[in-house]
């Protein structure tokens, strides 16, 4: 499985990621995000999406560890992949009738999101 991580750029970025190698994925406390956050495994894929004004997919990681000892606070180590040679925006997305059942168009605030590999693929340019 793939997902998507949703993060507000002026928080934490894609930039900051790149510079730090790798993070502690947290912040997280709707129910289905910590729900897909507890079921990611070492070595799945990580879209990197920027909210607010930006709206759009920016680069890629990929999932080191998972710790669920908390299972209201998963720790979710990552590591830093590559940034996208052109952001994918939402709207691209929505567009896309990939995303036609997808969370990402449908729940708007799910910050932790499923993604198949033809969405991944999309989002990537990859």
């Amino acid at each position: 499985m793939d997902y998507l991580l949703k993060t507000e750029p002026s928080t934490y970025s894609y930039a900051d990621l790149q510079r730090d190698k790798t993070t502690i994925w947290d912040g997280v406390s709707n129910p289905v995000a910590l729900k897909n956050l507890r079921a990611m495994k070492p070595g799945e894929r990580l879209v990197i999406y920027h909210t607010g004004d930006e709206k759009s997919a920016v680069g890629t990681a990929t999932v080191v560890s998972v710790d669920i000892s908390d299972a209201k606070n998963p720790q979710v180590k990552i590591k830093v992949e590559k940034a996208n040679a052109k952001p994918v925006t939402l709207a691209e997305a929505k567009a896309n009738k990939l995303f036609a059942e997808s969370p990402l168009a449908r729940q708007g605030r799910l910050s932790v999101v499923p993604l198949t590999a033809a969405q991944f693929k999309f989002l990537t340019g990859e």
